[in-house]
């Protein structure tokens, strides 16, 4: 766990890139008093980088890694699963809180759903897709990856997409599914 101000909320992060992940597939535990803040602190903990610009709506992360925003495509952040409705620096975290940052390429609908992975039974995971709004839905298609050589498919439909992956005794698996950000990992 890092250092933070005694204000500050123990808060979950993940930085999900456009290629990769930046910073915490497992999600890191940091103190931060609102969103920007939790993206400030894993970029010291993870040493990466990351720029603001001041803009008339406020603060607006332009870059983090190596990819800037630009025409449809740019850093977001979702709480919990929720893209909210107010820059980063105005959403006061909470304990506990999971804040999810992502570059993501926008459409006539919105931003990319992300994933979201759930252990359901030794070496068995389920797979979810999350909207904007947090609505939860079976990610069907899902891939299941155990550490960088291995890929499993997934199973289900309208009730929920299950994966069961074998021994991986020290690899972390994710799931990924195309035109969602990737999923958290879990041992």
């Amino acid at each position: 766990m890092l250092a933070a101000a005694a204000s500050a909320a123990q808060v979950k992060v993940r930085v999900e890139g456009k290629t990769r992940t930046i910073f915490a597939p497992t999600e890191l535990t940091v103190s931060a008093d609102n969103a920007l803040g939790a993206l400030a602190t894993a970029a010291g903990a993870g040493e990466f980088y990351y720029h603001v610009t001041e803009t008339a709506f406020g603060p607006y992360v332009d870059q983090i890694g190596l990819f800037p925003s630009g025409g449809v495509t740019g850093w977001v952040y979702k709480v919990n699963g929720v893209s909210p409705p107010v820059g980063a620096d105005q959403y006061v975290v909470k304990p506990g809180d999971k804040v999810l940052w992502y570059f993501a390429t926008f459409g006539p609908t919105g931003g990319p759903p992300t994933l979201e992975l759930e252990r359901a039974a030794q070496s068995c995971y389920r797979v979810y897709s999350v909207d904007d709004a947090g609505t939860r839905a079976p990610a069907v298609g899902a891939v299941l990856h155990v550490g960088s050589k291995r890929t499993v498919a997934t199973q289900g439909a309208t009730q929920t997409v299950l994966g069961c992956v074998g021994k991986h005794r020290g690899l972390l698996v994710r799931a990924t599914l195309d035109g969602a950000v990737r999923s958290n990992a879990l041992p």
